[in-house]
């Protein structure tokens, strides 16, 4: 008897759970506070979006919205005081900075927010529950939503998507594409990997070469053995943006509240560069755009003041274009022994007193960094550098450094011991967490499955509560060396990046795996009629 009552007793919760789970709003990623109540809202074509001079814009969205995927062509006014069955945006200063009150009453929509972001968020969860949780009927050209006031804000500031177009250009389209998934989402920072040792793909007028030149590699490596592969495509491969296509989307970016963060390598992953102009390697010999992956052929001199001025120029023309505050410099993977082997390097280390390559790193760092405060924006880069020892090939001893990083510098987190992340929030600095093991996309789900995805907490696990605040958030990496193709490419990247886009914005007490699986079923809906080849679920844990 025990047994039997044992069994419908855990049939009844097994039941009751997924009796919640249907009544759960199925929303990406999950809101901060649901609140449901008995009654409906009727959205039909009587209904009337309220705007004004500051609303307009995604009035017209929602507009739009309606239209394509209902047949509804809702009517628009000014009028404030209407009675019933209207859509509403108002001001709550009270409100988070990207944070919105979405409230579905038997006679209204209203979204309050701080400013348009908070609209714009509440907009896209307004879409979900139209698109996923209301009942349509055709016939009647009506849509029924259920009563629910959704309070919501992110729970990190920084939440970034990276695309690597140095290795493979993806141009305009894809960019796009991936800037309309970003906002649904939630997620408010393209960072935009432009150049590297295999191409350079943003034009700098005073520098035409960069573009005539180090855009273009004769072949690439390719092969099921990746980084090991003899094989080569025998196929060129090209492509850049002129800063008119740059200008453009970082408008359509704009339009859907996110901030593009260019990342302009230095001074390590530079090779592009220097075989469009020589004399900015520490060589000074004649190289070509390397046709192999992985760490390039030479690094920038950064002793030579003509290098630097190059690097002043090429950022000044970058920052005229990016509205961004923040500007990525990268500084990772810096090979040393190309600055070792140089007699003017060495001459120019004792000139200064530099002891070590990573004093010169970190010396080089902290005057870019000037330039770029000067300007009234700040650098960022990967966590190389402070200084910090990551790689087998680099000689310990060239890695320790007496020089102090920039204050106002945001420190790139990728690899090496969590304590280094810790240690750089106590000094001070703010950091993205963008830990490889968990972001990187272009690992295999077998190493970086969808639930390990979701299961990433960018505040290190040991750092005390008073520096949680010096964790903006995390990034999510589409390293660009194995996607030749856009499938390829959106196989990697979906569905982990709906998992980021919850780790960013959802508060950890909050998510739950279970309830996001459910959700991400109607994300799979929108891809597929939005052509995006995702990797399918029995693929994202194993494969």
């Amino acid at each position: 008897m025990k047994i039997k009552s044992l069994f419908f007793f855990s049939l009844l919760i097994s039941l009751n759970s997924q009796k919640v789970l249907s009544q759960e709003l199925q929303i990406t990623p999950r809101p901060l506070e649901v609140i449901s109540g008995n009654n409906t809202f009727k959205i039909n074509t009587e209904t009337q979006l309220v705007f004004d001079e500051n609303t307009k814009k995604i009035v017209t969205n929602l507009q739009d919205y309606f239209k394509n995927d209902f047949g509804f062509d809702l009517k628009t006014t000014n009028y404030q005081s209407l009675k019933k069955n209207y859509i509403v945006f108002k001001v709550d200063e009270n409100l988070a900075e990207e944070g919105y009150e979405l409230t579905i009453s038997e006679d209204k929509i209203r979204i309050c927010a701080k400013n348009a972001t908070g609209w714009f968020y509440g907009t896209q969860t307004l879409m979900q529950l139209c698109s996923y949780n209301a009942d349509f009927s055709k016939y009647e050209k009506q849509l029924t939503l259920k009563e629910v006031t959704i309070k919501d804000a992110p729970n990190f500031k920084w939440r970034a998507f990276m695309l690597d177009e140095a290795r493979y250009f993806k141009g305009m389209e894809q960019v796009k594409m991936l800037l309309d998934e970003m906002a649904f989402l939630k997620m408010n920072v393209f960072h935009w990997h432009l150049v590297d040792d295999q191409g350079w793909r943003i034009e700098i007028k005073k520098y035409p070469k960069l573009t005539e030149i180090g855009s273009k590699r004769k072949s690439t490596q390719i092969g099921p053995l990746q980084w090991e592969s003899p094989i080569q495509s025998a196929e060129p491969h090209e492509g850049f943006y002129t800063q008119e296509q740059v200008k453009e989307i970082i408008n359509y970016a704009k339009e859907r509240h996110i901030t593009i963060v260019p990342e302009i390598e230095m001074p390590g992953h530079s090779t592009a560069a220097i075989a469009s102009y020589p004399w900015l390697g520490t060589s000074k010999k004649e190289i070509e755009v390397p046709i192999k992956f992985g760490v390039g052929k030479d690094v920038y001199d950064v002793t030579n003041e003509r290098t630097n001025q190059f690097l002043r120029d090429v950022l000044e023309e970058v920052m005229a274009l990016f509205p961004s505050e923040v500007i990525h410099i990268g500084g990772d993977e810096v090979k040393y022994n190309h600055w070792k082997s140089s007699e003017s390097v060495q001459k120019y280390m004792k000139e200064k007193n530099l002891a070590t390559p990573a004093d010169l790193q970190v010396y080089f760092t902290n005057n870019i960094s000037k330039y770029i405060e000067s300007k009234g924006r700040r650098m960022m880069g990967w966590n190389e550098i402070m200084g910090h020892n990551l790689h087998d090939y680099q000689d310990k001893k060239d890695t320790r450094t007496s020089q102090k990083l920039a204050e106002k510098s945001i420190v790139h987190f990728w690899k090496g011991d969590v304590k280094l992340a810790e240690t750089a929030a106590r000094n001070g600095y703010e950091i993205v967490n963008s830990l490889h093991t968990f972001t990187y996309l272009d690992y295999k789900y077998k190493n970086l499955s969808l639930s390990k995805a979701y299961s990433f907490d960018p505040i290190p696990e040991n750092l005390d509560e008073k520096y949680h605040d010096k964790i903006l958030g995390l990034g999510c990496q589409m390293w660009g060396e194995w996607i030749p193709t856009n499938g390829e490419m959106h196989y990697r990247v979906f569905p982990r990046i709906a998992a980021y886009a919850e780790v960013g914005w959802t508060e950890k007490k909050r998510k739950d795996f279970t309830l996001f699986k459910t959700s991400l079923k109607n994300l799979q809906k929108r891809w597929t009629a939005k052509e995006i080849y995702f990797a399918p679920d029995d693929f994202t844990e194993k494969n």
